[in-house]
């Protein structure tokens, strides 16, 4: 998997480690038990303070997308809901309103917003 950051954009260089990390589980491309590169070693690579990336790896393990092993690093977790189901629709319906509102300035139509949507999760599965 190769993270890319750029700094100056509109998210946190560390929200950006973590939602590329996040997409990478959810398209597969990142299986459970992947180990991840070190917060040294990956900080490095990007050219980024350690300190940002130990912050992306703290959320993705606190959301239950990667577990750490210590001495060993940080790998992909298996799947499980950390959250309550009133929680996780919470955040469903945050990550949609952006998505939806940024899609009407863009000026496109319900039919187009939701065949995106559909083509989007069909390729997940």
């Amino acid at each position: 998997m190769q993270i890319r950051v750029i700094p100056g954009s509109g998210a946190a260089i560390y929200r950006q480690i973590a939602d590329q990390v996040r997409r990478a589980v959810a398209s597969g491309e990142l299986s459970i038990g992947d180990a991840m590169p070190s917060v040294r070693e990956l900080a490095k690579e990007l050219v980024v303070n350690p300190n940002t990336v130990a912050k992306a790896y703290a959320e993705l393990v606190r959301d239950g997308v990667l577990e750490t092993q210590a001495g060993r690093g940080a790998f992909v977790a298996k799947r499980r809901n950390v959250f309550s189901k009133a929680e996780r629709l919470r955040r469903l319906d945050e990550a949609l309103e952006t998505a939806v509102s940024a899609a009407v300035l863009l000026d496109f139509s319900s039919d187009e917003i939701l065949a995106r949507m559909r083509a989007k999760l069909d390729k997940l599965k």
